[in-house]
């Protein structure tokens, strides 16, 4: 084998290794970009639930006002 023939082996060999090594940064790639989206899927569905718990929130105490005033009725009818 000639010092060329050799030259061009390890220059091969040594390009199979890059390409090895990088294979995992693309499959690495793949899986940020399938973490990012999940992560704005999240981020929509967090907000989401937020608003609704502000409206349950409002809702709660709207029924803690009527709740309020319905029992005050009730122990003014008593004479409590």
């Amino acid at each position: 084998m000639s010092k060329l023939q050799k030259a061009t082996a390890r220059l091969n060999a040594a390009l199979d290794r890059l390409e090895k090594a990088a294979a995992p940064s693309a499959a690495g790639k793949a899986r940020l970009a399938a973490l990012e989206k999940e992560r704005g899927e999240l981020l929509a569905r967090l907000a989401q639930l937020e608003e609704e718990s502000h409206s349950l929130a409002s809702i709660n105490e709207d029924i803690e006002t009527r709740l309020d005033t319905a029992i005050g009725e009730i122990r003014a009818a008593l004479g409590h």
